[in-house]
C-alpha cells in the first residue's frame, strides 16, 4: 500500500438499494470518516480509487458508510473485501500520553530492569482498559494499557518499558 497511509477499515456488505456500504472499522470512533475527506479504497484485485465520504455512521454490530459516486447497490457489492485508508495527516491531533495503535504496534517491549519481554503484536479494545498482546519465541503476554503498568514509551526507539503487575509473568 502507499506510504503514509492507514488501513481503518473493510467494506463487508452492502446496505439497502441506494450503494451504501457496511463496514467493519478499524479506527476507535467513526470520526476518522469526516464527511467532505477523502478516503482511499483498495479492491481485493488490487484496484484503487479515491472516494469522497458523505457520511459515516454506527449501525448494529457494524458501521455504515456512504462514499460519493457509489449510488448503487451493485456498485457497493463491487465493493466488498476492498480495505479503506486514510492519509496520516490527516489523523486528527492526541493529546500527550495518548498514541495511535499503528504507533505501538511492532514495538519492543522490555520490563523496568531491562528484560526483554516480546515485540507488540497487537491491542485488544476491552471495556475498562486496552490490553497488548506481546509474543516472543516461547510466551504470549497480555500487558494491561494502564498508566500505573506502562512506564515509558519511546516512538522513535520503538521501545516500550513496563512494571508488570505482580503474578503476570
Amino acid at each position: 500500500m502507499k506510504k503514509g497511509f492507514l488501513l481503518i477499515g473493510k467494506i463487508v456488505a452492502a446496505h439497502g438499494v441506494k450503494g451504501n456500504c457496511k463496514i467493519h472499522s478499524y479506527a476507535e470512533s467513526l470520526t476518522v470518516f469526516q464527511p467532505g475527506s477523502e478516503i482511499l479504497i483498495a479492491t481485493p484485485s488490487g484496484r484503487e480509487n479515491v472516494y469522497q465520504i458523505n457520511w459515516a455512521k454506527a449501525h448494529a454490530k457494524v458501521d455504515l458508510l456512504s462514499l460519493k459516486g457509489v449510488e448503487t447497490r451493485s456498485h457497493a457489492q463491487a465493493l466488498i473485501g476492498s480495505e479503506l485508508f486514510i492519509e496520516k495527516v490527516h489523523l486528527p491531533e492526541l493529546d500527550d500520553g495518548s498514541y495511535y495503535w499503528y504507533d505501538l504496534i511492532g514495538m519492543d517491549v522490555y520490563t523496568i530492569d531491562d528484560t526483554y519481554l516480546g515485540c507488540l503484536e497487537r491491542i485488544i479494545q476491552t471495556g475498562s482498559n486496552d490490553v497488548y498482546v506481546v509474543k516472543n519465541d516461547a510466551d504470549e503476554i497480555w500487558i494491561p494499557a494502564l498508566e500505573s503498568v506502562v512506564h515509558t514509551i519511546d516512538l522513535k526507539k520503538k521501545r516500550m518499558q513496563v512494571v508488570l503487575p505482580e503474578g503476570l509473568v
